[in-house]
């Protein structure tokens, strides 16, 4: 399975990038999958925040393909913890998902159209992270996930 994470807004600062990228080496050795972050760009056509999710909307679901398997983070959605995640990446992968797409919506959100066609909605937190930070979490989430499928010492229940 591979796993991208599409991202609405600028790129990573290179603090941020340096430290996904240490996350996605570290996933090498225990799994054979593509890691990879999307841009979505930011829509700036609009001073009205509902149309600007709407342009983004469009943008997503023309990229988004028939193997995608879409997971939507939002305040509202599920919270799971790190074994949860870990049981979660395994069922996906039992199911044989081929692309896992993790979705980090604008600074406004998403359409109501895209959260109903995500299969799931999970929160990272009720906190409010900034969308480099996020990417940078899901990183390292996604590499405490292997390492608790792996029977890793990482993480520490």
């Amino acid at each position: 399975m591979n796993i991208e994470i599409w991202s609405v807004g600028k790129e990573n600062e290179q603090h941020i990038e340096v430290g996904v990228l240490h996350y996605f080496k570290k996933i090498k050795p225990y799994a054979a999958i593509q890691l990879e972050i999307i841009q979505i760009p930011k829509s700036k056509l609009s001073q009205d925040a509902e149309k600007n999710k709407q342009l983004e909307a469009e943008y997503i679901l023309k990229k988004l393909q028939a193997h995608h398997y879409l997971i939507l983070l939002d305040e509202t959605g599920k919270k799971l913890n790190s074994p949860q995640w870990a049981k979660q990446l395994q069922q996906l992968m039992n199911q044989r998902v081929k692309t896992l797409v993790i979705l980090i919506g604008g600074a406004y959100g998403v359409t109501d159209e895209i959260k109903k066609i995500s299969k799931q909605c999970w929160s990272l937190s009720d906190l409010v992270f900034p969308h480099q930070l996020v990417r940078l979490l899901l990183a390292e989430q996604i590499y405490r996930s292997y390492s608790i499928l792996n029977n890793l010492p990482y993480h520490h229940e």
